[in-house]
């Protein structure tokens, strides 16, 4: 009984050696799913900073091609502020995408972005001449949303998932070990 002690003994421990490296590329694994899916997201939030870049001004005038009138509409110097924003957020968020606090602000910043375009087509809706947004814009705009939409769920689904594994038992031993921290979605 002695001789076979020694021998259980070295079983527990390799098997919990295994069980902690597969434990530990799985958190890794998840992770990176995470980081993947922001890089997604941030391409496509980069499209509406660049839609914003594309229909402002160059100077103080507005192209007549996209918008008439003598006077440049006020919006846009909210668009291209809110655009700003965006851009500033997501390159914070880009250094450290599982961060909560980066992740909030980018938040912050798209619904301003969003806040500024509803702006824009609600001051541009009470011309009796018709609109001054090209059609093209605003249907250019509604398939960025959507799919930024998608973007932003596949994120959220892939930091559910990872928040889980960080928190079942006994993972997050391993997770609190090596300093695997809770994501946030949007």
């Amino acid at each position: 009984m002695t001789s076979s002690s020694p021998l259980l003994w070295w079983a527990a421990a390799a098997l919990l050696l295994f069980w902690s490296v597969g434990a530990y590329n799985r958190l890794v694994r998840l992770r990176s799913e995470a980081k993947q899916a922001f890089t997604t997201l941030d391409d496509e939030l980069l499209r509406h900073v660049r839609l914003v870049e594309a229909c402002l001004p160059e100077g103080e005038t507005q192209p007549a091609s996209l918008f008439e009138g003598e006077n440049q509409p006020s919006f846009w110097a909210g668009l291209r502020g809110a655009a700003g924003q965006l851009l500033a957020s997501l390159a914070a968020a880009r250094q450290r995408p599982l961060d909560p606090d980066r992740i909030a602000a980018l938040v912050a910043a798209g619904d301003v972005l969003a806040t500024a375009w509803e702006r824009a087509e609600r001051d541009d809706a009470h011309d009796l001449a018709g609109p001054s947004l090209p059609e093209t814009l605003t249907s250019t705009r509604a398939q960025l949303v959507a799919q930024s939409a998608a973007a932003a769920d596949h994120f959220n689904q892939a930091v559910a998932r990872y928040n889980a594994a960080i928190g079942q038992f006994p993972a997050l031993l391993l997770a609190w070990l090596f300093g695997f921290k809770p994501a946030r979605g949007l």
